[in-house]
């Protein structure tokens, strides 16, 4: 509704400004020669921009040919518009200050309903290409501005600061829905409007905010796994950014799925460690004894790495109960994993293959060190892959 009156205010000004103009300086012979303006706008462009002249597109939001433009209207013309319409700038004034305040995000409609506003003017033939409410609203452009990067600067700081929920179990966290609101909102705003250079730069500073507030969890006391959660939000920012497809934050996005990938290792890495503990606590031994330069043979003849320990903490671990721990893993994964983001197939799949690799090394390692001796684990390579497909064929 905002947006509707400030359109119906600014069409209905023009008409008004421009005859009123006309009039004045048809009246008072004030024309002024409107080729001197133009060539003082081309002019000035010419110098205070390095982009080629044909690129350039004619438009008053060029602050400095504006404000050179500007200065040749303080002159009868404008001292006399000034006068006429004393009240005009103060009341905009106080009529954007209320179109701000309907809408958190009022302030993203004021400032493109008057960038293409002016830049209808600019191109309409009954505007007079250095008309003073082009001047006025110049103005109203810089305030609209300079309300919409308050704006953002308050929502960057509110995202930054956002404290945990004191419940968070995991899911996504308020300050990326945060994100979300703004940029779904914003995109429609923006749907049809001449430029959007201030947003990319807003969308790109909330990004970074974003970022920040999800890299804070790292020092949080969350009741769940810090990586779990990270990886959660980092995915779902991914296929948020995916779905907007908003070329500046092609690098966001990009960043969003490398930081997703790797706390989801490290999630599947740290889980991984529980239902085989003891057997990764025995073989990183072994392998740091390998490290310090005990030759691979000659392992077996550590008091705390012999044959005789290897079967006994082997023996912890029939297949059974392998498959029972692999069941009470699932089933905790499954109650803190969001279903929103359905991710429970990916991670599963993720530490099937982790798992697998480890029993490969602790085989390797076996024959390696322990040749001859005749010992294995309970359960065999078809045994685990069985133990998987069970699991996920009755979840």
């Amino acid at each position: 509704i905002a947006k509707q009156m400030l359109e119906q205010v600014l069409g209905e000004l023009q008409p008004l400004c421009t005859a009123e103009q006309q009039f004045v300086e048809k009246f008072f012979q004030l024309s002024q020669d409107t080729a001197d303006l133009q060539v003082l706008e081309v002019s000035v462009r010419t110098m205070s921009s390095p982009v080629p002249l044909a690129r350039q597109c004619p438009s008053p939001f060029n602050s400095l040919p504006f404000f050179f433009v500007l200065k040749r209207l303080e002159e009868p013309t404008t001292q006399l518009l000034s006068k006429i319409f004393s009240c005009l700038e103060p009341e905009l004034r106080g009529f954007l200050d209320v179109c701000n305040k309907v809408h958190p995000f009022g302030c993203l409609q004021v400032l493109v309903t008057l960038n293409d506003s002016i830049f209808e003017m600019w191109g309409s033939s009954s505007a007079l290409p250095s008309s003073f409410l082009n001047a006025v609203l110049g103005n109203m452009l810089l305030l609209a501005k300079s309300s919409f990067n308050k704006c953002i600067g308050t929502l960057c700081k509110e995202i930054e600061e956002a404290k945990m929920p004191s419940k968070m179990k995991g899911g996504i966290l308020p300050s990326v829905s945060r994100f979300e609101e703004f940029v779904n909102f914003s995109e429609e705003v923006f749907r049809t409007a001449r430029r959007r250079g201030e947003l990319d730069k807003a969308h790109l500073r909330l990004a970074s905010s974003v970022f920040s507030s999800i890299n804070s969890l790292s020092s949080a006391n969350l009741k769940v796994n810090t990586d779990m959660v990270m990886m959660e939000n980092f995915h779902h920012i991914h296929c948020f950014l995916c779905q907007k497809k908003i070329h500046c934050l092609e690098g966001k996005k990009k960043e969003a799925k490398e930081r997703y990938s790797e706390h989801m290792e490290k999630y599947v890495i740290k889980y991984l460690g529980q239902p085989l503990e003891k057997l990764n606590h025995f073989f990183e031994g072994v392998k740091a004894r390998v490290a310090q330069g005990v030759k691979e043979e000659e392992v077996s003849f550590q008091l705390a790495y012999s044959k005789q320990e290897l079967r006994k903490v082997i023996e912890k671990y029939p297949g059974k109960e392998v498959k029972r721990a692999l069941e009470a893993l699932y089933r905790k994964i499954h109650k803190y994993l969001s279903p929103e983001e359905n991710l429970l197939p990916v991670v599963w799949h993720a530490m099937e293959q982790e798992f697998i690799r480890q029993y490969q090394e602790f085989e390797d390692l076996i024959q390696r060190c322990y040749e001859g001796s005749g010992i294995a684990m309970d359960f065999t390579m078809e045994d685990l892959l069985s133990y998987f497909n069970s699991i996920t064929l009755s979840n």
